[in-house]
C-alpha cells in the first residue's frame, strides 16, 4: 500500500549523519562542512531575553497562532532599517523556521497537476513540497556563465502559462550567488505576466561578504502584489535549531498558509519569541563582526582549494563555497571518498539537482583553523590520487 510519504525522497543528511557517526564511532575525528549549521552563537543579549522570559511563570502557555504583535512588528522594524521597506506587522505570518514556511506554502497553495518552477541546482525542499502536494516540479537551470541567476526568458512560454508557484533563493544555497534588485524587478514583472506566485526563499540576506548589501524582493515596487518572502533568523543571528521565520508579501497567499498552520501547529513558545524580538530589535552591530569571521573561512577556503588546483566561484554572501570537482569524478563518489578517507564531510552537488553535479558545497561552519585542517586533508588525499 501506498502512503503519502512515498512521494519524498530520502533526506540526504540524515544518511549522512549516519554515516558520520559510524566513523566517528570507530575512533575517526571527522570534520563537517557539509550541513550549513552556524557553529557560533547568538549574541549574549537574545540569549537573556529567552533566559529571563522563560523564567516567568506565565510565559508557558499557548500563543496566538500568528504569533505575538511584539514579534510581527520587529520583523516590520528591520525590514524598515535594513531594506526601507514598510509592512504592515497585521500581514506578516510568523514561522517555525522558513523550512516549514517552503514545505507548508505549497501544501496551502498548490493543486495536484498545477506546475512549479524549481531552480536547478537548488534547495531539495522546493521540490518535495510540490511533489508532496501532488503538483509537477519543473526545473530551470542556474548556470555559471549567467551567474548562477535564471534566464527568464528561456522558459517556454506554455510552461510558464502553467505555472503557478516559482522559487527563487538569493544569496543563493548552494551556489552562493547573489542577484540584484534590477534582477527581481525582471521576476516580478515575469510572475506578473504569467500570473505566478513568486516565491523568494530569503535565509541568507544577512550573511554578506566585501560590502554587498543583499536586496530583499519586497523593495520592488508592487512586488508583494504577486510575491512572497520567506526569512528566518537561522543563519542571519546564528539561531538555527530556535526555528524563527517569517512570511511577509501576498496576502492571500500568506492567509491560505495562516489556514494550514492553524491545523499544523500551535505557534511558538513565547520565551523563544522574546529573544527573537531582542534579535531583531537589539544593536545588529554584531552582525558586522561576525560576518567578518565567515569572510575570513571563507578566503582560507578558497586560497586553499585553488592551491589544489580547483575553481571555485566566487562567494559574496551566504555560508558556501560553490567547487567544481576533480575531473573524473562523480560528485556524490567524490564527496563519500573524501569521507571515508580524509574524514572531511562535503555536500555533493547532485543532492540540489541534476546541475548540480560536478560540484561540491562547501560550508563555512567551522573556525579557520579547522577549515585549514580540513582543507590539507583533502589536498594531500587529491596528491595521493593525482
Amino acid at each position: 500500500m501506498t502512503k503519502p510519504t512515498d512521494k519524498l525522497s530520502p533526506n540526504y543528511f540524515a544518511t549522512l549523519s549516519a554515516r558520520v557517526a559510524a566513523l566517528r564511532a570507530a575512533g575517526y575525528d571527522v570534520i563537517r562542512l557539509d550541513i550549513g549549521s552556524p557553529d557560533l552563537p547568538p549574541a549574549v543579549h537574545i540569549v537573556e531575553a529567552l533566559t529571563c522570559s522563560a523564567r516567568d511563570s506565565t510565559s508557558h502557555g499557548y500563543q496566538p497562532l500568528s504569533g505575538s504583535s511584539e514579534i510581527r512588528r520587529a520583523w516590520a522594524q528591520l525590514y524598515q532599517n535594513q531594506h526601507g521597506v514598510k509592512l504592515d506587522p497585521e500581514d506578516l505570518l510568523p514561522l517555525l523556521g522558513s523550512k516549514e514556511g517552503v514545505f507548508h506554502l505549497s501544501l496551502a497553495i498548490l493543486n495536484p497537476k498545477d506546475v512549479v518552477l524549481i531552480p536547478d541546482p537548488g534547495y531539495q525542499t522546493y521540490a518535495q513540497g510540490a511533489r508532496f502536494a501532488g503538483a509537477e516540479p519543473v526545473s530551470f537551470p542556474l548556470l555559471p556563465e549567467n551567474g548562477f541567476l535564471p534566464d527568464l526568458d528561456a522558459i517556454p512560454i506554455e510552461t510558464a502559462r502553467r505555472a503557478r508557484l516559482m522559487w527563487l533563493n538569493y544569496p543563493n544555497n548552494p551556489t552562493a550567488a547573489v542577484a540584484d534588485l534590477e534582477f527581481f524587478a525582471r521576476a516580478v514583472e515575469f510572475a506578473r505576466s504569467y500570473g505566478i506566485l513568486l516565491v523568494h526563499d530569503a535565509a541568507y540576506t544577512q550573511v554578506t561578504f566585501d560590502g554587498w548589501r543583499a536586496p530583499s524582493i519586497l523593495e520592488v515596487p508592487g512586488a508583494a502584489d504577486v510575491a512572497v518572502e520567506l526569512n528566518t533568523l537561522s543563519k542571519s543571528h546564528n539561531m538555527a535549531g530556535w526555528r524563527l521565520g517569517i512570511a511577509a508579501g501576498n496576502a492571500e497567499a500568506i492567509t491560505a498558509l495562516l489556514k494550514l498552520k492553524t491545523h499544523a501547529d500551535s505557534g511558538h513558545f513565547l520565551p523563544v519569541q522574546d529573544g527573537a524580538v531582542a534579535a531583531l530589535t537589539g544593536d545588529q552591530g554584531w552582525l558586522v563582526t561576525r560576518n567578518a569571521v565567515y569572510q575570513d573561512r571563507r578566503d582560507a577556503a578558497m586560497t586553499a582549494l585553488r592551491g589544489m588546483g580547483l575553481l571555485p566561484h566566487s562567494s559574496k554572501a551566504s555560508l558556501y563555497i560553490w567547487c567544481p570537482i576533480p575531473a573524473g569524478w562523480r560528485s556524490m563518489d567524490f564527496a563519500l571518498h573524501i569521507l571515508n578517507t580524509a574524514h572531511v564531510s562535503l555536500t555533493p552537488g547532485i543532492i540540489f539537482g541534476p546541475r548540480g553535479e560536478g560540484y561540491f558545497r562547501l560550508s563555512l561552519v567551522r573556525p579557520v583553523d579547522v577549515i585549514e585542517t580540513a582543507m590539507n586533508r583533502i589536498s594531500n588525499r587529491l596528491k595521493v590520487l593525482y
